[in-house]
C-alpha cells in the first residue's frame, strides 16, 4: 500500500509513539508547527473522515480527546490546536488528526503555518515522554 502511517502503527516505521492503544495509535509529528505537535490515527487505513466506519468514530475521537488533553497538562500548553484535512492539504492519504500545543503569543495566525523542528532526537524524546506521562492513568 505505500501509507507511512500504517507502516508506523504496525512498527515498520520508527516513529515517537505517546499513545497506543486498541485501534488507534499517536505519534509526534515529524515536522511539528510547535514541539509537541501530534498527529491521531486510526490503526486501519481509512483515507477520510467521512471513511471511518461509524462504529470507530467514538473511540477515535475520545483518544483524540485525550491527546489533546495530554499536550495541554504535559506540556503547560495554554490550549491546543485540533485539526483535520480531508483529501486538500492532506498530506499523507491516511485519517489523521493534528493535536498541536499552543501558547498565547506563539504567532500562529491563521493558516501561516511555521515550523519548528526538534534539536534532536534527545530533545523529541522528551516532548513525546511528558504526553505519554499525562496520557498514563494515575
Amino acid at each position: 500500500m505505500g501509507c507511512i502511517f500504517c507502516d508506523i502503527v504496525a512498527g515498520r516505521a520508527a516513529a515517537a509513539i505517546v499513545l497506543r492503544e486498541a485501534g488507534v495509535t499517536a505519534f509526534l509529528d515529524a515536522r511539528p508547527l510547535f514541539k509537541g505537535h501530534v498527529l491521531v490515527v486510526p490503526d486501519a487505513h481509512v483515507e477520510t473522515l467521512g471513511d471511518l466506519p461509524l462504529p470507530s468514530l467514538e473511540s477515535y475521537f475520545a483518544a483524540v480527546q485525550r491527546v489533546s488533553i495530554a499536550v495541554q497538562q504535559g506540556l503547560g500548553a495554554d490550549g491546543s490546536f485540533v485539526a483535520n484535512n480531508n483529501r486538500v492539504s492532506q498530506s499523507v492519504p491516511h485519517l489523521h488528526f493534528h493535536v498541536v500545543p499552543r501558547r498565547k503569543g506563539d504567532g500562529l495566525r491563521g493558516f501561516f503555518w511555521p515550523r519548528q523542528p526538534y534539536a534532536g532526537e534527545r530533545e523529541r524524546d522528551d516532548y513525546r515522554d511528558r504526553i505519554a506521562r499525562a496520557l498514563s492513568p494515575t
